[in-house]
């Protein structure tokens, strides 16, 4: 073999070691890198399971869009312990070689805000990131596929739900006593009307922190008021895919509410009066001018797409229709 043959052939073992080590991952606890940065973002395994979904009727504070009560199961997936941060967000809104690489064509960067969407409450050290449309967050979650190999997606409303109870049936993850959320959730009562840095609080009982308040998060589904109805008992990994770009929904409540906004199983749609500001013509796909209280986090599925649905998926969802 000569030398040119052989250096084309260690690229090649190199590359696919590479991929491998990103892949290959079993189904623990891990450490995820951050392209472009030196960052690692804790991903935490959620195992498969059945739960019981929405709000039950001993509820006081329910309302009609979460109930009635439904069982639901989902598969396995890897779920980012922390909200995505100002940091890890930042290392996709900076990456130069985007448009410099082809292996990560398809990808465009985070058009530039044209104020400071974080209003001063906080960027890197720690800060969610927020501000953004369901369209950036998804845009990032692609990024990382590009870059890693590795298919990221937003959660379902149903994946949200089930790793927000972490195997509780009571109205916080918990317990019912909504004294006891200050020690779990930055919410209108301690926040200072401003959002914190992430993990600063205790996490539930799978170790995912912030998934009550502090910014509220993103999820796949179409917002629909009948969304039990719709999917019935039963059910297994269900989503009301997209159709419309509003209103899709958002989970978790934020440090702008009250407590009975951070149950778990409260639902939120999105508006268009969070980018009433923005001055663009037409209003821009990646910011929400008026939404600092809004971010999200990542998960994993066990179960990898092949590169043909992961590619469907991007455009069922980034699709410029929507």
């Amino acid at each position: 073999m000569n030398k040119k043959n052989f250096l084309s052939l260690f690229c090649v073992l190199g590359i696919a070691a590479v991929q491998a080590q990103s892949t290959d991952t079993s189904f623990r606890n891990y450490l995820q890198a951050i392209p472009s940065s030196n960052l690692q973002s804790k991903m935490v395994a959620v195992p498969a399971g059945t739960f019981k979904m929405g709000s039950a009727d001993a509820d006081k504070q329910k309302e009609a869009d979460e109930t009635p009560q439904r069982e639901v199961s989902v598969d396995a997936f890897w779920m980012g312990a922390y909200e995505v941060t100002y940091d890890e967000f930042n290392a996709f809104f900076l990456d130069e070689s985007i448009s410099q690489n082809t292996s990560v064509d398809a990808v465009t960067r985070p058009s530039s805000p044209y104020i400071d969407m974080t209003l001063g409450m906080g960027k890197a050290g720690g800060f969610p990131a927020n501000s953004m449309q369901q369209y950036g967050a998804l845009m990032y979650c692609k990024w990382l596929y590009k870059k890693t190999g590795v298919f990221f997606r937003l959660p379902t409303e149903a994946e949200w739900e089930y790793a927000c109870r972490a195997g509780a049936t009571t109205v916080y993850p918990f317990g019912n006593d909504a004294k006891e959320l200050d020690k779990y959730a930055w919410f209108k009562t301690n926040s200072d009307n401003r959002y914190h840095k992430v993990g600063e609080k205790q996490p539930n009982a799978w170790g995912l922190y912030d998934m009550l308040g502090n910014v509220g998060e993103w999820v796949l589904d179409q917002y629909s008021e009948t969304y039990f109805t719709t999917i019935g008992d039963k059910a297994k990994n269900p989503l009301i895919e997209p159709t419309n770009r509003y209103p899709r929904t958002v989970k978790g409540g934020t440090y702008q509410d009250e407590a009975k906004e951070l149950r778990s199983a409260n639902r939120t749609k999105s508006d268009p009066v969070w980018n009433r500001r923005d001055p663009q013509i037409p209003k821009s796909k990646w910011w929400n001018a008026d939404a600092p209280f809004i971010g999200f986090r990542i998960i994993r599925p066990l179960k990898q797409p092949t590169a043909e649905e992961a590619e469907a998926f991007f455009q069922k969802y980034l699709g410029e229709d929507l």
